[in-house]
């Protein structure tokens, strides 16, 4: 069989490492097993979707768009001004795109933004670390080279692009700044936005935004990359914001995103797109297209999310050393050794979490930044969240 080679290079998927990990431990205790290893949001998704759907069933039957539609793009917009107070910078037609979930379009970008010249040195994609595994992954197949930037308690869990060398600035093509952070919910604030985006322009890179966890926040609103573009005088070039209804919404379900930015980088990215179709369903986009333009039940989600950081400090406060996180809902938890923890969870108490290192790589002295961690998704209801925390602090 004939197959790419690059792809030998993947990083190891986080949960199959995580299946490997506890496949030969069968808890001890009769309680039912609790699943926080995963992001996925677990509250009940607005009636919005589901009714839209029912309304706009008829066009089940049709093609969608690849740049979607008019009502799609310009909710985006309306959403976009209202979010980060932008004053006419975003354009629907030029500006964005809606997108099948963020996942696979942070993937695809690399193939606008990257590329490979033979007898030249590789190209660099930098990514945090620990990261989303996606970033990894686009950064192989697209035959570039990792470059990892440890992202810990020293920089606020977020790494500094402008401290890299000139050398090094030349040959990053892509730059992937996840604000609010994966997995520590740190937020970039806007004088590091605007060092971003000039280091992007000045070393001609594409910084690439994941802002997915954007409305997902403690008490002060994260600021945005558009944003940062518009206070340094509106012009979006070299800059690619990725955003996402799965969390914002509970809405994994539906696969549902947008990207906005350059317009040079977004005409690309549809015509590729276009040959490719990841395109989401007329009625589908329908129901997206109502959920940004409804912030009632954004408010609501918020709110339980609050609530269960409320109880993890209530809970956890006490007995460790818990920061919490300014956006996002993981708990990022130094617990000496992730793996032995999540495995100790599992076998004890049949709570299944992540090792920090199943989403980080080795630095440059060989040391993985997330293997003293564990990750927890605080994404069930009050209740399960509750029982969940009463078993993780019994161990911790």
């Amino acid at each position: 069989m004939l197959i790419n080679p690059a792809l030998e290079n993947l990083p190891d998927y986080p949960f199959d490492r995580l299946r490997q990990l506890l496949s030969e431990i069968t808890p001890k205790t009769d309680a039912e097993p609790l699943v926080l290893s995963i992001g996925e949001p677990k509250h009940q998704p607005p009636k919005i979707i589901a009714n839209t759907i029912e309304e706009n069933k008829d066009l089940w039957g049709r093609y969608p768009p690849g740049d979607g539609t008019a009502e799609f793009r310009s909710a985006v917009v309306n959403w976009l001004n209202g979010r980060y107070q932008l004053t006419d910078i975003v354009n629907a037609d030029d500006h964005v795109l809606p997108v099948v979930g963020t996942r696979e379009a942070l993937y695809l970008i690399t193939t606008v933004a990257v590329t490979v010249k033979p007898g030249q040195p590789k190209p660099i994609i930098a990514m945090p670390n620990p990261l989303y595994h996606v970033y990894g992954a686009a950064a192989v197949v697209s035959g570039a080279e990792s470059l990892y930037m440890t992202a810990n308690k020293a920089n606020g869990f977020i790494p500094d692009i402008t401290a890299l060398d000139a050398v090094t600035l030349d040959r990053i093509q892509v730059y992937y700044l996840c604000s609010p952070s994966n997995p520590q919910g740190a937020v970039a604030d806007m004088t590091t936005l605007k060092k971003a985006i000039t280091c992007a322009r000045k070393h001609n890179f594409l910084l690439v935004a994941d802002e997915c966890y954007a409305d997902i926040y403690s008490l002060k609103k994260p600021p945005g990359i558009v944003q940062a573009c518009q206070e340094m005088g509106g012009s979006l070039q070299n800059v690619i914001a990725f955003h996402s209804l799965s969390k914002r919404s509970s809405a994994p379900g539906l696969r549902s995103g947008f990207v906005v930015g350059d317009p040079a980088f977004i005409k690309m990215f549809k015509r590729i797109r276009n040959y490719i179709g990841p395109q989401m369903p007329m009625p589908l986009m329908a129901a997206a297209t109502k959920l940004w333009g409804d912030e009632n039940h954004v408010v609501e989600n918020r709110a339980l999310y609050r609530e269960k950081f409320d109880l993890a400090e209530e809970i956890l406060g006490s007995k460790i050393k818990l920061t919490r996180p300014d956006a996002g809902f993981f708990l990022w938890l130094n617990v000496g050794d992730g793996e032995k923890i999540t495995k100790k969870l599992w076998s004890e108490y049949a709570l299944r979490v992540l090792p920090g290192a199943y989403i980080s790589a080795p630095d440059e002295n060989g040391e993985n930044p997330g293997h003293p961690y564990i990750r927890v998704a605080l994404v069930h209801d009050i209740k399960t969240t509750e029982i969940a925390l009463n078993r993780l602090v019994k161990v911790l």
